[in-house]
């Protein structure tokens, strides 16, 4: 076996598309992803999962219906599954998400910002 450290800014270098998560890792049954996140997404909700936002550069806000969370750097949090959301960001932001394998970005929306599923870097 061999033991590496993986590299999140190595990482984001390999990409530079928005709304489209790419896999680093795998836990379990979670993956851990890496987004860049730039304009509005789409409002959507994840029906079987809760889904997780960590913010390692800029920052985005997360919209409810009924509220909206703001996550700065180094801040992170948990979208309880079932709720709808819409991930929003002024300015490009780098986000790590943590979610089961199979998750698909749009959630019950689709559409043409569901992003390919299962790409690994």
């Amino acid at each position: 076996m061999t033991y590496a450290a993986i590299n999140l800014q190595s990482k984001f270098d390999l990409f530079s598309d928005h709304w489209a998560p790419r896999i680093i890792a795998q836990m379990n049954d979670d993956h851990f992803k890496l987004v860049k996140i730039q304009g509005e997404f789409v409002w959507h909700c994840h029906a079987e999962t809760d889904e997780v936002f960590i913010v390692l550069d800029g920052s985005m806000d997360i919209h409810f219906r009924d509220g909206k969370v703001t996550l700065a750097q180094g801040e992170m949090f948990v979208v309880p599954k079932g709720i709808e959301h819409r991930p929003v960001a002024a300015s490009e932001c780098r986000v790590m998400l943590v979610e089961p394998a199979g998750t698909i970005n749009t959630g019950d929306a689709g559409g043409e910002l569901t992003a390919n599923n299962g790409i690994w870097i």
